[in-house]
């Protein structure tokens, strides 16, 4: 019986090979930011009100003028057919039948126009910025075909995070597998057998050329040709290329909200990559707050990054946030069960949500702002 999220990364553990469950749940170099995320949500109290009408509660949300069933939704996941062959089809499938939305990695494994086609939920495209900005070009075209309603720009990746695990096993792409990680794979059959019927995985919205699939070039891509002269002054081109709303994630510093503010920007999301980058990073709950106060409402903030609760997205919309992001849960419940354990997955999250709001007394999402603990002065 899986009762939570936890369960199912214990699940994962079991069912995945080594590599491949540590490149999912591990960080950056001593996992430090790992931690924090995690530690500092889960040392965050809420204060309870009492005789509250909680009869009907409704954890519903509008962003963007689209309804959602829940503060909640899937971040963007990486190589995700790592986990379980068309990953992003399959969770874009669920969270769309559960009313969440969905945002795809510009590093997904599935063509962005199949995705689209099987979420009937929100949908936002998330965009890195390589060297040649035709690639990215590209990429906002076809989204805006395919009918992404949002564009979420991740800026914490001028350079790849030293993920440790990740060297140690060997694992990058292409991918040529030891003997180390050939005995690691033929010990999950399951795993293996659903792998080698897809194929390696590749980028494949990061053709380089016209019919290319050289998953060598691909990886060049990801790993030395990130954009690191892209400044807050090219959120203009993003703006010409691109006609809806226009996200920033990796934001953690309040300055750089005040800069998302200056340039335009229609949303913050609060991330540190979930400890996969910068391993000095604060945790996000724990710089929230700072956010807030210079955004003072005049856009939605989101947040991701050690989320594996309802009761943890409690507590951000407590301080503040309009909605919380899942990433390694939903590979989780992808790991367990494909598009049902991801259903399942974000059907537990709704249900922590709504029991943590009627024990606070809070009829909807906005009155949990009442439930905050104020820090001492």
């Amino acid at each position: 019986m899986r009762l939570n999220v936890q369960d199912f990364q214990l699940a994962a553990r079991r069912r995945l090979p080594c590599f491949v469950y540590d490149y999912v749940a591990g960080g950056a170099e001593d996992e430090l930011c790992l931690a924090r995320n995690q530690a500092d949500l889960q040392t965050m109290t809420l204060s309870p009100r009492s005789l509250r009408d909680t009869s009907a509660i409704s954890t519903s949300i509008e962003v963007f003028g689209r309804r959602w069933s829940a503060p909640f939704g899937v971040a963007p996941v990486g190589l995700i057919d790592v986990v379980r062959p068309g990953g992003d089809v399959l969770a874009a499938r669920a969270a769309g039948k559960a009313g969440l939305p969905y945002i795809l990695s510009t590093a997904s494994n599935s063509a962005l126009e199949h995705v689209r086609e099987a979420c009937d939920g929100p949908c936002w495209m998330q965009l890195y910025v390589m060297q040649d900005r035709g690639m990215a070009n590209s990429i906002l075209d076809r989204a805006r075909q395919a009918g992404f309603e949002a564009l979420v720009l991740t800026v914490d990746v001028p350079v790849g995070g030293y993920r440790e695990k990740d060297i140690r096993h060997g694992f990058k792409l292409p991918f040529r597998p030891g003997p180390r990680l050939l005995l690691d794979m033929a010990l999950q059959p399951r795993w293996l057998w659903r792998q080698a019927l897809a194929g390696q995985p590749q980028f494949v919205n990061l053709m380089p050329t016209e019919g290319a699939s050289s998953a060598q070039a691909q990886a060049a891509l990801l790993a030395r040709s990130m954009d690191r002269s892209l400044v807050w002054d090219d959120v203009a081109w993003l703006r010409s290329k691109w006609d809806g709303p226009v996200l920033v994630k990796g934001v953690l510093h309040p300055e750089d909200a005040r800069q998302a503010l200056r340039h335009g920007v229609d949303g913050l999301i609060v991330s540190n990559h979930g400890g996969r980058q910068l391993d000095c990073a604060p945790s996000t709950i724990s710089v929230l707050p700072q956010i807030m106060a210079i955004v003072n409402s005049q856009i939605p903030v989101f947040i991701d990054s050690g989320f594996r609760r309802g009761s943890d997205v409690a507590k951000a919309l407590a301080c503040g946030a309009t909605g919380a992001f899942f990433g390694r849960a939903i590979a989780y419940g992808l790991a367990q069960n494909g598009e049902q354990g991801v259903a399942t997955v974000l059907s537990l999250l709704t249900q922590e949500l709504e029991r943590t709001m009627t024990l606070l007394g809070a009829g909807c999402p906005a009155d949990l702002a009442e439930c905050l603990v104020p820090t001492a002065e």
